[in-house]
């Protein structure tokens, strides 16, 4: 399947209005994978120093992707990514530990937002005024930012992941389900990275 790309010709908006320096946009990456940490990143842009193309991390090439991540930790008056680890995903379930993430990467902010767009319909408990934007990263350009720089984190530690334990193919398929990772964890069982709590690596762990 070829990679999707961002056929917006428009910026997206900066959510809470043209001064906007103070709404951080939050997002996630690695909710769905059978291994590693969830990722959370959280960014207020510079209204004064926009960055073109802006849009979902998911419809943009990798290369794209971490040219954008660059520009994003350049230009925005804060930028923070947090993890929650897979222990705390074990422990707490995926959507918890997603909100803990969120949450860590808030509370790294500096500047404090004034309002926080979180994609999607879940909220973390944050000590500011916070507000749910479902399909967020694909209209509001601090939410688009914020899922670049979760996916390319998240990325990142996936090729770390495939030096460590090349046996489970992390660099092709991100920690996903796909064949070639279960057909791995079903000959070598999980490693120390996998989400013991998630079916699939229950499944063959010891």
């Amino acid at each position: 399947m070829p990679l999707k790309t961002c056929s917006r010709t428009e910026p997206l908006p900066l959510g809470g209005g043209a001064q906007a320096g103070c709404v951080a946009g939050v997002d996630e990456a690695g909710r769905g994978p059978l291994a590693g940490p969830v990722v959370a990143a959280a960014v207020i842009l510079d209204p004064a120093r926009p960055i073109a193309g802006l849009c979902d991390s998911k419809k943009i090439t990798p290369r794209r992707r971490e040219q954008l991540f660059d520009a994003i930790c350049d230009r925005a008056l804060g930028y923070a990514i947090a993890e929650a680890t897979v222990a705390e995903i074990d422990r707490f379930n995926i959507l918890q530990a997603t909100l803990l993430a969120m949450q860590r990467a808030v509370s790294a902010l500096a500047p404090a937002p004034r309002l926080v767009l979180v994609d999607g319909n879940h909220l973390p408990v944050l000590a500011v005024r916070a507000q749910a934007v479902v399909r967020g990263d694909a209209q509001v350009a601090q939410i688009a930012a914020a899922s670049i720089l979760a996916k390319v984190h998240r990325d990142r530690w996936c090729l770390g992941a495939d030096r460590r334990w090349p046996a489970y193919g992390f660099a092709a398929h991100k920690g996903y389900g796909t064949a070639m990772h279960l057909a791995a964890l079903q000959q070598h069982g999980p490693c120390p990275l996998h989400r013991r709590s998630f079916a699939p690596v229950a499944r063959w762990a010891p």
